[in-house]
Order: structure tokens, then C-alpha cells, then sequence
């Protein structure tokens, strides 16, 4: 485990987790140096550093309202920092034109804390949305994708021509990760997919993740307050506190840390985190 923006050589997960070790190697997906973001005297980011290496699920952690999801987008670059830079695949976004945009947002697929689905579109039209901005596919090519999608995350066909408001909560929010790896993304960026739903649908959610992860592949980046989905599906954790990630390590090393910043959470979310030692996800804390 390291402090701010540090690299961290991953540790071996339990044995019948299911997931491996990702050691750093080669180019970071992304690359975060010196990320400084404010809005208006509260600066949510300060200088902040972290490395996304490829093929790992990083889970970021931190108090509601602490910027995490803020930082998703400046991954993204749906949003500008005040200082500092974001290197996707060892280039600069902010010296991107447009097109280089575009062509970095066909690899990424984003699942938003609110689903953001369009209201005035059908399932179908939502879920082939990035499919008809991206590609030169068919109609028929989209659906049949959409299609796939949609039975992936266990919607009917059927659903495809409903609108999302005919949607439950547990049913947009796959709906909305359907959307997300249509165009079969390099990088998954979820930001709370479990907000809002219950046991049941968090499990779900949080299965699918996992599965996705190996099924794409793909690198991932999750947001959640959810601390049984953090160290359920990652490979490392980040805790962004006071504008900074002040640690980053495996979930066993954050079990073990003595850090009061994660003492915080963890020690908050230990019955769910037991469930983890029993399940076998995490290894025994020594």
C-alpha cells in the first residue's frame, strides 16, 4: 500500500476469489499528475496523483460530496481541471481536438450516477445510442447488439421498446450498463452503480461488474459508496480524502491499514465486509 499517487505492485487475492493480481506494467490507461479542481472557495481536488493500470477494477472511495464523481468526468474529460493533467494511453487529453475526444470516448462506456438515460427514447435507442454516434453499423447490426446487451444485464428483448420511465430503478440502472458496453469499451467508468437499489440489485450489479471485467476486457474504474461493491470487485482501492487519494492498496492491505481515514469507513461497513472472509473474496487479515 502507498500514499498519495503512489505505485502499488498488487497482491495475490484469495485463491478462490476468481480474480487476480494486477501488477503494474507498461503504459497507465490513465495517468493523473498534479489534478487541482475547485468549485468556487471548496477545492475538491488538490494536487491530487493516481496511475489506472490496464486490465484492473480500481475502486474509488471517500465521503459523499469528497469529488469522486467530479474526478470520473475529468477522466473522462467531460469536465477541465484548474491545474494539472490526465494522460489516457500515455497522451495528454487536454491536447486533444475534437476528433481525438471522440476517439477516446469510443473506448471509454460510462455508467452515470443518475443513469442519464434519454427519457424520449426507447431502451433500444438508448442502449444503441453511442452505436449510431460511433459507427457505421445498420439498423439491423444495432439492434441486434442492443439485443445482446440487454440479455446480457437480464432485461427481456421485450424491454428494448419501453421507455425508461416503464423502468424500475434495478432495471435503468442495467439499462444503462447495457448502454455502457455496446460499443464494447477498453475502459468502464461507474460512477454509484449501485446507488439507490436494494440488497438484491447491488449484488447483481456489482456480479456483473466482475463479469464484465473478464467477458469485455476491459479496465475499470468504479465510484460507490458501497463498501461491499469497493472490495467485492476491485483489485485496488483509492480513498480520496481532503482532495487528495491518501491511500491506495489492495483491499487487504486497506483491511490491515491502521490509517484513521480508513479506519473510518471500513470499521463503518465491517458485518458487510465479513461476508467478504466467508465468501472467500478476501483473504483472512493478518
Amino acid at each position: 500500500m502507498t500514499g498519495p499517487g503512489g505505485t502499488v505492485p498488487a497482491s495475490p487475492r484469495a485463491a478462490n476469489s476468481g480474480r487476480h493480481a494486477v501488477v503494474p506494467h507498461g503504459t497507465p490507461v490513465f495517468d493523473v499528475r498534479g489534478l487541482s479542481k475547485a468549485f468556487g472557495p471548496r477545492a475538491l481536488l488538490d494536487a491530487a496523483d493516481l496511475q489506472v493500470w490496464p486490465g484492473e477494477t480500481l475502486a474509488i472511495i471517500g465521503e459523499s460530496g469528497s469529488g469522486k464523481s467530479v474526478f470520473l468526468k475529468l477522466l473522462a474529460g467531460l469536465l477541465e481541471p484548474d491545474a494539472g493533467s490526465v494522460w489516457f494511453k500515455g497522451q495528454n487529453i487536454a491536447e486533444f481536438d475534437r476528433a481525438g475526444i471522440s476517439r477516446m470516448h469510443r473506448e471509454i462506456g460510462y455508467v452515470f450516477q443518475s443513469d442519464a438515460m434519454f427519457d424520449s427514447m426507447t431502451v433500444l435507442d438508448n442502449v444503441g445510442y453511442a452505436l449510431r454516434e460511433h459507427t457505421n453499423q445498420s439498423d439491423e447490426e444495432i439492434r441486434a447488439r442492443a439485443t445482446e446487451c440487454i440479455t446480457r444485464v437480464d432485461l427481456k428483448v421485450e424491454d428494448l421498446e419501453k421507455y425508461p420511465a416503464a423502468l424500475s430503478g434495478g432495471m435503468r440502472k442495467r439499462a444503462a450498463l447495457a448502454r455502457a458496453i455496446a460499443i464494447k469499451p477498453e475502459v468502464v467508468l461507474y460512477d454509484e452503480p449501485t446507488q439507490g437499489l436494494d440488497p438484491q440489485n447491488i449484488t447483481r450489479i456489482a456480479e456483473m461488474i466482475e463479469e464484465l471485467q473478464h467477458e469485455l476486457p476491459c479496465t475499470s474504474v468504479v465510484v460507490t459508496h458501497d463498501m461491499r461493491t469497493a472490495f467485492g470487485v476491485s483489485n485496488r482501492i483509492a480513498l480520496l480524502h481532503e482532495a487528495r487519494f491518501a491511500v491506495i492498496g489492495t483491499p487487504e492491505e486497506l483491511m490491515r491499514s491502521s490509517d484513521p481515514a480508513v479506519r473510518a469507513f471500513i470499521d463503518d461497513a465491517m458485518e458487510e465486509l465479513e461476508e467478504l472472509f466467508e465468501e472467500g473474496v478476501l483473504a483472512a487479515r493478518t
